[in-house]
């Protein structure tokens, strides 16, 4: 049954969805490819944002609802740049994207409180805000908003630097 909280979290998600599309609106397919020098190109930001290939997180978020406190690993730092994204138009980079944010706000907007609240252990987070311990909840958030959040900044960077402004 939806809560406020989940229905919450997925409005949030959907609102960094948006905010995303708007930050890639400007990026043609040229730019999109491009990388300033030790930095990530549009492209690689768009596939770090969908992961590594296959489902998953959604696996992980299902694990967490149905074992007490599993162990989940997160590889930061990676474009999870394969072939395949590489072949990939930055549009239909951005439309996989799109897809899974709003999966994933559908599957928060799911979420009773008592789920969202079941923890799990992210060894790679002790040294994150969200903590080694994350409710689901605050983990669904911190991917679907503050992660967002911080490659729609990324980006505006990245497109910054490749227009020599």
């Amino acid at each position: 049954m939806a809560t406020p909280t989940g229905t919450q979290l997925a409005r949030a998600i959907r609102q960094s969805l948006a905010d995303l599309k708007k930050a890639c609106a400007g990026i043609d397919e040229a730019t999109a490819s491009r990388a300033p020098e030790g930095r990530w190109s549009p492209k690689e930001v768009l596939s770090h944002l969908l992961g590594p290939e296959g489902d998953k997180l959604m696996v992980a978020f299902k694990r967490i609802l149905a074992e007490d406190t599993p162990t989940i690993d997160v590889v930061p730092d990676d474009p999870f740049y394969s072939a395949t994204r590489a072949k990939m138009s930055f549009a239909a980079l951005l439309a996989e994207v799109e897809k899974k944010f709003e999966a994933l706000a559908q599957f928060a907007a799911s979420l009773t409180d008592e789920q969202l609240a079941r923890k799990a252990h992210i060894p790679i987070f002790k040294e994150y805000p969200l903590g080694e311990y994350p409710a689901l909840g605050d983990f669904i958030g911190g991917l679907g908003t503050f992660h967002v959040g911080f490659h729609i900044d990324h980006l505006g960077e990245i497109t910054k630097a490749l227009s020599g402004k």
